[in-house]
């Protein structure tokens, strides 16, 4: 837990209404899965991220960023320290054929911004369930489409806490990977650069693919996405499927018997329930095919203690 004199000093910086203590995390997961949070902070402003890393940095506390919680497993036993949300900062702009938006919007409400301008390049995100901070950080991507393909700059803030903006190639950005990971930077906005086109247009490729995800993707249930990586050669959900673990279940999550790609939470399912099920089908798929499966997901947070 973090000491009461740093939670005060804590609070002479920023709104003392932004900082909630033992916070539970299943509360922002898609998973509805994760233990508590020493301290879960949410601010309003840039500058407010700025200085919570600073005071971080200041008192080696650590930090733990969090989006809109849906490609990620916190662990039951939580996260120590401090989880940074980001949700609040979602102010969209749009200049000329750009679109500027704040790493907590979603990337589907962007996505469908950018439509309502005649802007075209971004419809592959309109069934995206992430926020931008999220799809940047990891390259989020769908149906041919991925945030490198549109992508200018993104503004970010170092462990520092010193606001910088990078450029697309600074991003690095690749299969499921960005230079943000490796850097441990947080991502405050993006930009991205579109096209002019038809509204009727862009809004047919919109329900075309959000009939395909509709159809094949188990969204009566939570989930956190799609757990693996493609490997390759491979597509994940196929040889799930074929090594016969459709409608497994450890405690209360399943492999979907609708996208094998999938692990839903059917029954009241814990963080510790879905790693031992994501362990399963990886040593599974590994004995049925010979190939090692690669979580996207992202797993954080302690175990929990007895």
């Amino acid at each position: 837990m973090i000491d009461k004199t740093l939670l005060e000093e804590l609070s002479t910086l920023v709104p003392n209404e932004l900082i909630k203590v033992d916070e539970p995390l299943k509360k922002y997961t898609y998973t509805k899965t994760g233990g508590h949070a020493d301290l879960y902070i949410s601010p309003n402003r840039y500058e407010e991220v700025s200085t919570v890393m600073k005071f971080a940095r200041k008192y080696d506390v650590p930090v733990t960023f969090l989006g809109n919680g849906s490609n990620i497993i916190i662990r039951d036993g939580g996260i120590r320290g401090i989880v940074l949300s980001l949700l609040n900062l979602t102010d969209v702009q749009i200049k000329g054929e750009q679109i500027t938006a704040g790493s907590g919007a979603a990337i589907i409400d962007v996505s469908r911004t950018a439509r309502d301008h005649h802007l075209t390049g971004l419809e592959f995100a309109c069934g995206i369930p992430g926020s931008i901070g999220g799809a940047v950080y990891m390259n989020a991507g769908a149906y041919g489409g991925e945030v490198k393909d549109c992508i200018a700059h993104a503004k970010v803030v170092n462990e520092e806490g010193d606001i910088l903006t990078l450029t697309k190639e600074e991003l690095e950005l690749d299969y499921r990977t960005s230079s943000i990971q490796s850097q441990h930077l947080v991502i405050l906005e993006a930009t991205f650069c579109l096209e002019r086109g038809d509204i009727a247009d862009i809004q047919a490729k919109m329900d075309d693919l959000t009939q395909r995800r509709e159809e094949k993707q188990p969204l009566e249930y939570p989930s956190c996405g799609s757990v693996f990586r493609r490997p390759p050669g491979h597509f994940a959900g196929q040889l799930i499927q074929q090594a016969g673990l459709q409608g497994h279940r450890i405690g209360g999550v399943e492999v979907s018997t609708k996208h094998a790609g999938f692990i839903v939470n059917v029954d009241n399912g814990t963080a510790t329930d879905y790693e031992e099920i994501i362990a399963y089908v990886q040593k599974t798929v590994r004995d049925h095919a010979g190939v090692e499966l690669q979580p996207e997901v992202r797993i954080i947070g302690e175990q929990a203690t007895d």
